[in-house]
């Protein structure tokens, strides 16, 4: 694996293809800044994937981190990268649905997402099940990409190959979905200017054959999404939001 030596891991050998969102590591450090963890907290990863932000919650800041996935295949994944990067002491992963979650109420007291809603249609029905897992005064932190307000998107894009498995909402019906769920907003940030500057920069640098990157999860039509992703926010079709909100 590029010169690495696959049975011991770390964070940064992974996360040129672990941090499955726009802006990569950078997007992790920033909201976790957000939630300044004192490390003592129990996280809910809603959206884990092969679990690149549990692994660097877990590893920085000393929390327990449950990873949350539909797909088994990245649970594996997550599983076997937590053993060989040290941290399957503080990270487990469980296979399940966001709009009806295999825990407990007020279970965690931090819940995350980092570009994990996209394909989700019932947001009313995801906020109240975040709501519900947590404990009172407990956190959601997210990273969401939001519709912006000048058409339809270019397709594919990096959760879609086609417009049907596509449900963005406006910075603003984002929002007011949050409230209405019971969860108060502290802090609601637009981070699109970064968000484009990051699709640039990944995707020149994903364009060697022999560079770990992105490319390797998305397939042959990288180019199409990394060229369709800055062309979507440059025209204002797309926008990215990150925040906090704490449950009343």
């Amino acid at each position: 694996m590029a010169g690495k030596d696959i049975d011991h891991l770390t964070l940064d050998d992974l996360a040129p293809v672990d941090e499955f969102h726009l802006r990569g590591r950078p997007a992790t450090t920033d909201l976790a800044e957000l939630l300044a963890l004192r490390g003592d907290e129990k996280v809910l990863d809603v959206g884990c994937g092969i679990g690149g932000p549990s692994r660097y919650l877990a590893k920085t800041f000393g929390c327990r981190v449950t990873g949350l996935d539909l797909t088994p295949e990245f649970c594996r994944i997550a599983a076997m990268l937590a053993e060989r990067t040290g941290l399957a002491g503080k990270v487990d992963y469980r296979e399940g649905d966001a709009l009806a979650m295999p825990f407990a109420e007020q279970s965690f007291d931090v819940v995350w997402s980092q570009s994990a809603v996209m394909n989700i249609a019932d947001r009313d029905r995801l906020y109240g099940e975040i709501r519900r897992v947590l404990k009172p005064h407990g956190r959601y932190a997210f990273a969401d990409v939001v519709a912006g307000s000048h058409g339809p998107l270019h397709f594919p894009v990096p959760w879609a190959r086609e417009p049907s498995i596509s449900f963005l909402l406006s910075a603003e019906a984002t929002r007011r979905k949050l409230k209405a769920a019971g969860l108060k907003v502290v802090i609601f940030e637009d981070r699109t200017a970064e968000a484009v500057a990051a699709a640039e920069t990944r995707s020149k640098s994903d364009r060697s054959p022999s560079a770990l990157g992105l490319h390797l999860i998305l397939g042959p039509d990288a180019p199409a999404i990394y060229k369709n992703t800055v062309r979507n926010f440059l025209e204002g079709r797309l926008g990215l939001i990150q925040g906090v909100v704490v449950r009343g």
